[in-house]
């Protein structure tokens, strides 16, 4: 219940701040020249300005905001409201020419006044800003250049708005008004400051060390880092941080991985990495010595938020299983005695990733595994394919509603299976999924 208030609580804040423009429009004097669909265009571009803006706010990874959601849920939410923030501030303009065709004039940036050629390149970055993000991996853009470019191209979109939405000084005449939006500016501005600036800053303070890289199954390397000075910092089992590897935490080269590890005292931290992109296909290159930056820990998904459960149901695709080992782990340092089960799906036997630990665990605590191999060897007796309802029908008992669920592989398995765990009468609010494909 308190989760459920604290979300409301921060959906609140958000729903407040971007209606607060419109509430200013209502309130302000109304300029000469308008009319209604005038001034429904002129609350377009308001809304549209404080929701791009509310985007920086998003990413800004404060923990005890984005605690109620996973930080995992709050960045989906970012990518699917840029597209909202993208229809209202297109409506702006086309609702304007569709009053007076006249103004599309105006689009051509190099023959307009300053403060519409503004407008017109922020709407044409946003645009961009979109684009490059939505097919970032079609268009082969690096995921490092990607965040410097993104940055930037946000960062130089809201500028210019509000510079358009200043030089118009339309429904932002009076000294309230422009108090109002300079306050907006700074504090988008702050934002960045603490994003680039402080949070590195912080984490230069507070290094790791890589202390041990070892290979395995299924092109997968486990990491291991240790804290240099500090005591490190606590996390629930099943959370995520962004890892820095031989950069400056100002170089913006950090990525987010799973935590495989179990909470323990020393601060020693453990990450099962897959090679799947540029920079995790260099993570076997990394030698013991080398220094390490860590952004953590962030992510909802771990059985600590559901301490009282009869037992947990673990089902991992892949390399989704590092945070569920880094669950089991955790039971098992505290001696639970409740009967898991995991339903561990791959490829083979031989290429499950963190398959030894899982089998070191399944011999010191009550923990039933079941594999899923979609090419076993011969001779094999157990599950193959992919997880299928029936499959769950087989193996879960009997008192299935009193446990909670924990689900983490590809997006196309995740949604498979929650709808398989609703189809078998499990109650949405005990099925718990990682999204973890956050660009």
């Amino acid at each position: 219940m308190r989760t459920v208030l604290h979300g409301a609580f921060w959906l609140a804040v958000y729903l407040a701040v971007v209606l607060t423009p419109l509430v200013v429009l209502l309130l302000a004097p109304t300029p000469a020249g308008g009319g209604f669909w005038w001034d429904v265009a002129i609350g377009f571009g308001f809304a549209g300005l404080v929701m791009m803006g509310v985007q920086f706010l998003l990413t800004a990874r404060f923990r005890r905001a984005t605690a109620p959601f996973g930080i995992d849920a709050i960045y989906y939410f970012h990518r699917y409201l840029a597209y909202v923030a993208v229809a209202v501030l297109l409506a702006h303009p086309v609702v304007l020419i569709a009053i007076n065709p006249a103004l599309l004039s105006y689009m051509n940036p190099f023959a307009a006044p300053w403060e519409m050629a503004a407008g017109t390149t922020s709407l044409f970055l946003l645009l961009v800003l979109v684009a490059s993000s939505a097919w970032r991996k079609r268009l082969r853009i690096p995921y490092e250049a990607w965040r410097v470019a993104h940055l930037l191209l946000a960062s130089g979109a809201v500028g210019l708005a509000l510079a358009h939405m200043g030089g118009i000084g339309y429904y932002a005449g009076t000294p309230a008004v422009r108090v109002l939006w300079v306050g907006i500016g700074f504090s988008l501005v702050g934002i960045v400051v603490w994003v680039r600036v402080l949070g590195p800053w912080r984490l230069l303070r507070s290094p790791f060390r890589v202390t041990d890289v070892r290979p395995e199954p299924g092109d997968s390397w486990t990491l291991a880092l240790e804290p240099e000075g500090h005591e490190g910092f606590s996390f629930d089992p099943g959370q995520f941080a962004w890892v820095s590897l031989g950069h400056s935490p100002f170089a913006m080269k950090e990525h987010p991985f799973s935590i495989a590890s179990s909470p323990s005292p020393g601060g020693r931290l453990e990450f099962t990495i897959k090679e799947l992109g540029d920079f995790t296909r260099t993570v076997g290159r990394i030698r013991p010595g080398e220094a390490a930056y860590v952004d953590g820990p962030y992510g909802a998904f771990s059985i600590d938020r559901c301490p009282e459960a009869a037992g947990y149901v673990f089902i991992a695709g892949g390399i989704g299983v590092a945070p569920i080992v880094s669950m089991l782990r955790a039971l098992a340092d505290r001696g639970d005695t409740r009967p898991h089960r995991l339903f561990q799906a791959h490829s083979r036997l031989d290429r499950v990733p963190l398959g030894e630990a899982v089998a070191e665990l399944e011999k010191c605590m009550d923990l039933r595994v079941v594999h899923v191999l979609e090419d076993p060897p011969e001779g094999w007796a157990g599950e193959r394919g992919w997880i299928t309802r029936e499959m769950l029908d087989r193996h879960l008992p009997t008192e299935r509603r009193d446990l909670e669920y924990f689900v983490c592989g590809p997006v196309p398995m995740n949604r498979a299976v929650g709808r398989y765990l609703r189809e078998l009468g499990i109650p949405t609010s005990r099925i718990h999924t990682e999204l973890f494909d956050l660009v």
